[in-house]
């Protein structure tokens, strides 16, 4: 799915807006203006537009980026909406709930000849495929739990990438990202069987000297989410794969039975799984998530972690990626 920009981000009354600033702070060309409610107190730092406005203004979609209890999507949106419709703007969501299920968004899209996208349901459909070498560059960024900073990484690693003149595209594999960039597939929402095909339909033949990022989901430590991980290592291909981890953390999210396991043997699992469809594939780096430590504690963890693994080690917040990139030696312009 591909969704136009720039967007109108729609923050209505909600508490939450976590896709709107992560669009906003990774896209920022890509944000024309914001609609709240009266007495909201999320700010974006945007100009205030009505739909009507937006749309004048050229707004191609209305983006909501406010996360409502449950993800379900509140009847007293839904009349803004519409009207974002009729001014001539599409939709676009990350919730659970689809557009396409409300009946008067469906009725005035088709009125309107506008879309409606429900980025966490792929439209397209993947058949097996094949997994030839393709030419250009892959990087992944893998974990060693979920929720631990892999888009956040990937998203760094494009800029930083594009900052020394290498062509690269973040490949977006969740919602979030989808909307940061305006296009993508969530692949935890396509048929297990085929996730390995739309990973490759997501990073496709390019110049031996372009980048695909593509986002990690996931992990292969996690009872619950390994599937999708292995579907996107061997779908992607990765010439080189960047490993995640929380250090704060002593068992996996959701199951604490399960403890976080060793960076070292996550570089040799991701490593093997990852050599079926590459057999060149690497791990190039380590990232870390130590936003729960000091900044003296965190600068310490983060040197003996890169003396222990022998890789470079950073996080993309505190330290940036540059490390990590040089490692890649890439040639910029």
């Amino acid at each position: 799915m591909t969704i136009a920009q720039p967007y109108l981000l729609f923050l209505a009354d909600a508490p939450h807006a976590k896709t709107a600033f992560g669009v906003r702070h990774w896209r920022p060309d890509a944000c024309a203006a914001q609609f709240r409610y009266p007495g909201s107190t999320l700010d974006l730092g945007l100009p205030e537009m009505t739909p009507d406005q937006a749309a004048a203004a050229g707004v191609k979609t209305l983006l909501i980026g406010a996360a409502p209890a449950g993800g379900m999507l509140p009847d007293r949106w839904v009349g803004d909406l519409v009207a974002a419709i009729r001014a001539g703007m599409d939709i676009a969501s990350g919730l659970h709930a689809r557009l396409t299920d409300v009946p008067e968004l469906v009725a005035a899209a088709k009125a309107a000849g506008r879309r409606l996208h429900d980025v966490r349901h792929p439209t397209e459909n993947f058949t097996i495929g094949g997994f030839e070498r393709r030419p250009g560059k892959r990087l992944l960024t893998v974990g060693a739990d979920c929720a631990v900073g892999k888009m956040y990484t990937a998203l760094a690693i494009e800029r930083e990438l594009r900052a020394r003149g290498v062509a690269a595209d973040f490949r977006a594999t969740g919602q979030t990202g989808i909307l940061i960039v305006g296009s993508g597939v969530s692949v935890d929402a396509v048929i297990s069987d085929f996730v390995a095909a739309a990973a490759a339909a997501l990073s496709p033949a390019a110049a031996d000297d372009h980048w695909d990022v593509v986002e990690g989901q996931g992990s292969l430590f996690h009872p619950a989410y390994a599937g999708v991980t292995l579907g996107l290592l061997h779908g992607s291909q990765p010439d080189a794969m960047v490993l995640c981890a929380d250090p704060s953390r002593t068992a996996l999210g959701d199951f604490d039975a399960y403890p976080q396991p060793d960076l070292a043997e996550c570089i040799a699992l991701y490593t093997d799984c990852a050599r079926l469809t590459n057999p060149d594939a690497r791990v190039v780096g380590i990232s870390l998530n130590s936003s729960s430590f000091g900044e003296g504690e965190a600068a310490a963890l983060i040197a003996r972690t890169e003396d222990r693994l022998g890789l470079p080690c950073v996080d993309p917040v505190r330290t940036g990626v540059a490390a990590i990139v040089d490692r890649l030696g890439v040639k910029g312009r």
